[in-house]
């Protein structure tokens, strides 16, 4: 496959043309072992948090090594945010402004059987060339077939037709990649987690980015808080949705143009 790229290299010519033959592209050496250890030492005590409330809300069965909205105050995720890892190439999928729609991590161990193994792709409604959602994944181990590297169907963002089993598996290609990579892929190209066969753990950032209109799964700005927020800079604001909330009362409603929840340029 001609999908795998040096990021230092990256261009957008390239990227179409592998987002439309293929759906999914891997960009090489763009995180640093520092940055990575770094977010990996953070994933211990946020699936600890995660893992407690699965349990105690009874959906802990097939959520094991899932950890869900990452975006906090600590830890690494604002940092990773500011770097603005592959702009170009979200902005230009997106056609304009985008915002963090979900952030989270897979833990991939042996013999686990968490839902990201089923066929599945990250929006639930096909929407053919308009595109609404990118989604990021940042390689945190070495990604192998034998430790579970990423199936993707290539070509099959093009159809809205979910692919049978045995087809899905025999024709889908695997995802190995080097710690520190970052894979694109297009929303509408189904995949699954492949099954870790090795002792280790293969770890990795799960994210999607949107057009500013489009829901958050969590409302990050009102979880991080408002007056947080005017201590941000102004591209971690437009990433985190503080350009586009909703007002929530008439007050927030009527405001002038520069004071609006919802800013000018969100789509």
């Amino acid at each position: 496959m001609e999908n795998k790229f040096n990021y230092s290299d990256a261009d957008l010519v390239h990227f179409d043309q592998v987002m439309d033959k293929y759906g999914w592209i891997i960009y090489e050496d763009a995180l640093d072992d520092a940055f990575i250890d770094e977010i990996t030492d953070s994933l211990v005590p946020a699936y600890d948090v995660r893992r407690k409330i699965q349990i105690a809300n009874g959906i802990g069965d097939n959520m094991n090594g899932t950890l869900h909205h990452l975006v906090e105050r600590e830890w690494f995720s604002l940092k990773f945010l500011e770097r603005k890892y592959c702009a170009d190439q979200i902005t230009h999928f997106l056609k304009g402004n985008y915002i963090i729609n979900s952030l989270g991590a897979v833990i991939n161990l042996r013999d686990e059987k968490p839902y990201v193994q089923n066929i599945h792709r990250d929006i639930r409604s096909f929407t053919g060339d308009f595109k609404i959602m990118i989604q990021m994944m940042i390689v945190l181990d070495d990604f192998t077939a034998e430790n579970g590297s990423t199936y993707f169907l290539s070509g099959s963002h093009k159809g809205d037709e979910k692919p049978e089993s045995d087809f899905f598996y025999k024709n889908a290609d695997r995802a190995n990649a080097k710690r520190g990579s970052i894979i694109l892929f297009d929303s509408n190209l189904w995949h699954a987690a492949g099954k870790n066969y090795t002792d280790g753990k293969r770890r990795t950032l799960t994210m999607a980015f949107t057009r500013p209109f489009f829901k958050q799964q969590l409302d990050y700005p009102r979880f991080l808080g408002y007056e947080f927020g005017e201590g941000l800079s102004d591209d971690l604001r437009q990433i985190l949705g503080y350009k586009s909330r909703v007002p929530e009362n008439l007050n927030e409603y009527y405001q002038p143009v520069e004071k609006r929840m919802y800013q000018p340029g969100q789509g």
